[in-house]
């Protein structure tokens, strides 16, 4: 994370100064670990992730396959049936970083209905639930 901050305001300021700013605040960083960072190569699962993102950005826009509605589960069979061999949880990880969810089925429901007209019970406590000392307030919510 500081290394893309670094990465992205360095040709308005410079490496060094912004090490040196970020250093007085706090989070130490020297230049030369910016720079190490930069041309490391990427990690086995960075790489990973991006071919199996790759293929889960494909199948999703495949209307014969995900239909862009398919969620984790279904994307983790469809990459399996592809020949894919991916942990679910990775499948899951990598649409919630990139925002995808799948469609969800049915519409929502209310649970109850209420009587509008029915006489509200008095409010003895004022909207006010704490109790200056243990059993000193009890309340209760009976639902028919």
């Amino acid at each position: 994370m500081v290394i893309s901050f670094i990465a992205d305001h360095k040709l308005r300021f410079g490496v060094e100064p912004i090490c040196r700013v970020l250093t007085g605040h706090g989070c130490k960083i020297a230049p030369s670990t910016y720079y190490a960072a930069r041309d490391r190569m990427p990690s086995k699962r960075a790489r990973s992730d991006e071919t199996v993102w790759e293929r889960i950005e494909v199948l999703q826009a495949d209307r014969s396959k995900g239909r862009g509605v398919a969620g984790y589960r279904k994307m983790w069979h469809l990459l399996k049936r592809e020949g894919l061999q991916v942990a679910r949880c990775t499948v899951s990880r990598l649409m919630r970083e990139h925002g995808m969810q799948g469609a969800r089925k049915g519409r929502r429901f209310a649970t109850t209905h209420p009587d509008h007209a029915s006489a509200r019970p008095p409010d003895l406590v004022h909207r006010d639930f704490s109790a200056p000392a243990p059993n000193r307030l009890w309340i209760v919510d009976w639902v028919r």
